[in-house]
């Protein structure tokens, strides 16, 4: 197993060079301005670069807020208004995405997100206050001052800690792979290269279409980075080289071999970063929104599902209490479907089939059963049977009020699956639409689940694969538990549409 050599920008000549992927390190020729040597192999810099400085903008917030509670004259504020403040600023600001890590964060662009938070943190704490006692009632003006002081105090700190954080980037700069190819990609790892302060370091790029072992793009340099050309190289690769973040030229829907990426990146714990080159390579419209940049490329996190231990565990919990609740709840209602099946379709009243799940992981997925297959080909392969004339009135009945699926609140409490996400769909049928549809395989980032944004939306059955698709990968770039809740509530409400799949 071979991988391909990539110019590193700014030498002299570019040669074809061919390395294990076994191999696979930094560039060690080439100095860059401000970029200080790599360390030694296996040394983690994880949340040296992006993990401070969200405690650090948290902490000149706060301190913000106790000066402007010092600073504006004439009125007495309770003990209790700082903890207000503090609790409704630390909602709002997450909220807002005022925490989230940023390659190019801008304190002066922030500053009309915190004047209006501002303006809702004191107007909505002075209220509480009035009514908790009216002596603590608090003119307009005061609040006013009080808002634009908090307000560029805030920014002034998180000055600060940005310049701070670039520094710090600089010195130690994390490794990173850029994912793509084409002029887009080799100036973004040109920019990554000459600044530093971006904090990453490119170690590699992955090509995710086919390589050809004698191209080389020509550069003048000397030095090569390694592509990287299959699944295996980029894991080894990212072990190897302590990979913290990814770069994505294109959006990873525009490719099969770019979705799959998503996964594995995800399950080493990478960053994922989307870079809008469409001005570049002459496309006029924009993928990307936002003020973040990388050297002139527009730039996003690219959410690969809930990333952050919080998001993960809150979604994890959720599913855990609701499944379990539903079983209790349901628990009468299963009784009787089970009955059924077995009264009036004989025995086997659970059937259970192989499905695809998180990272393309396998697990068996529990239905009641509606229909009994001839062979395990049919049940693998064939794509609907809801009009098959072999289904009783039993099974007919347990699919078009989605019966059928209550079993799979135990693959939920299990772990297996989540209340929302995309629906999981059999090995089959995985590889077909993968190599079909651009994007299917990204579903696959985020835990499948029993309902999902596609699903409300009546892309179930026999529906449009890429809609569903389209569907599933807005859910994952947008997830929220509040955005869970919302489709369980719309699921609920739609739950006797008599309808099924």
């Amino acid at each position: 197993m071979t991988t391909e050599s990539a110019p590193a920008p700014h030498t002299s000549q570019a040669t074809a060079v061919h390395r294990s992927a076994s191999s696979i390190h930094p560039p060690r020729s080439v100095v860059r301005r401000g970029t200080a040597p790599p360390g030694p192999h296996g040394i983690s810099w994880r949340g040296s670069v992006m993990g401070l400085p969200a405690a650090g903008l948290f902490a000149a917030d706060l301190l913000a807020v106790a000066l402007a509670l010092s600073l504006v004259p004439g009125v007495h504020w309770p003990q209790l208004a700082f903890a207000l403040l503090a609790a409704v600023l630390s909602v709002l600001h997450t909220y807002r995405g005022l925490y989230r890590p940023g390659l190019s964060p801008s304190a002066l662009g922030e500053l009309p997100a915190l004047l209006g938070l501002g303006l809702l943190q004191w107007y909505g704490t002075a209220e509480v206050l009035t009514a908790y006692d009216s002596r603590y009632a608090v003119d307009g003006t005061a609040l006013a001052c009080a808002i634009v002081v908090q307000s560029l105090l805030a920014c002034t700190g998180r000055a600060v800690v940005h310049l701070t954080r670039r520094a710090c980037a600089a010195r130690r700069p994390q490794p990173a792979l850029v994912v793509g190819r084409g002029p887009v990609a080799q100036q973004v790892t040109a920019a990554l290269y000459d600044h530093a302060g971006y904090g990453l370091r490119p170690v590699g790029q992955v090509d995710p279409g086919h390589v050809d072992p004698g191209h080389v793009v020509p550069q003048p340099d000397t030095a090569q980075l390694p592509v990287l050309a299959t699944p295996e190289d980029v894991s080894r690769a990212v072990i190897q080289n302590d990979v913290r973040h990814a770069v994505f030229t294109r959006p990873p829907e525009s490719a099969p071999e770019a979705a799959a990426l998503v996964g594995l990146f995800a399950e080493h714990g990478c960053r994922l970063w989307l870079v809008d080159g469409g001005a570049a390579e002459g496309i006029t419209h924009r993928r990307v929104q936002g003020t973040d940049h990388l050297w002139g490329f527009a730039v996003q996190p690219l959410h690969s599902g809930p990333h952050q231990p919080f998001a993960r565990t809150g979604k994890r919990a959720m599913d855990a209490v609701l499944a379990a609740a539903a079983l209790l709840v349901a628990a009468p209602v299963m009784a009787v479907c089970a009955l059924a099946v077995r009264l009036f379709d004989g025995p086997g009243v659970i059937f259970r089939q192989e499905r695809i799940g998180l990272d393309g992981r396998p697990f068996v997925l529990l239905k009641f059963r509606t229909l009994c297959p001839v062979d395990e080909h049919e049940s693998a392969t064939r794509w609907s049977v809801a009009l098959d004339r072999r289904m009783s009135f039993t099974g007919n009945l347990l699919r078009r009020t989605s019966l059928d699926e209550l079993p799979q609140l135990w693959n939920v409490l299990r772990g297996d699956m989540s209340l929302v996400g995309p629906r999981p769909e059999r090995p089959y049928f995985v590889a077909k639409f993968s190599h079909a549809h651009p994007g299917y395989q990204a579903r696959h980032r985020m835990p499948v689940g029993i309902t999902g944004l596609a699903q409300v939306n009546g892309l179930r059955g026999d529906t449009s694969i890429e809609d569903r698709a389209r569907f599933d990968n807005h859910y994952i770039e947008t997830w929220s538990l509040w955005q869970d809740v919302c489709i369980l509530a719309r699921t609920a409400g739609s739950l006797f549409r008599f309808g099924g799949s």
